[in-house]
């Protein structure tokens, strides 16, 4: 598993916020225009039968498959970079970091200016707690 430090953690924060917009744009889009496709199917079901446009539920079927695959691209290039998304809809993302030999996660959720927060791997999001001096002092393990 990749770690981080604080610092670069927060230098990396610009680019999977960019990758977390996309997905999270991504996915709206894409719930939007299922709902539009569910509610035409509705409609059929319900007039018994009326004329469809194969040719625009096609389109919009193909729009929609490109949504997915655009907000799945996104969240598998967050994971490369080694940052876990833990909740997409809320845009929760943690970094693995070593602080004092334990790995625990710095804890990052959209809308903050930057990473202020951490916990411990069992503690989740309800045991966040600020960021302290511990991880400013914390120098990158060095690879022999």
């Amino acid at each position: 598993m990749k770690t981080f430090t604080l610092d670069e953690a927060q230098a990396l924060l610009p680019v999977v916020e960019s990758l977390l917009n996309r997905a999270i744009e991504a996915k709206q889009a894409a719930s939007d225009l299922q709902e539009e496709m569910s509610a035409l199917v509705r409609r059929v079901f319900t007039n018994g039968g009326m004329f469809l446009d194969i040719a625009a539920a096609q389109k919009r079927k193909i729009a929609l498959d490109a949504l997915v695959q655009r907000a799945k691209d996104a969240l598998r290039e967050i994971d490369a970079i080694g940052v876990q998304v833990k909740d997409l809809d809320t845009g929760l993302l943690d970094f693995p970091c070593l602080l004092e030999g334990e790995t625990v996660l710095l804890c990052w959720k959209r809308g903050e200016p930057r990473i202020d927060f951490w916990h411990r791997v069992e503690d989740g999001f309800a045991g966040r707690q600020p960021i302290d001096e511990r991880f400013r002092r914390a120098a990158p393990e060095k690879l022999n």
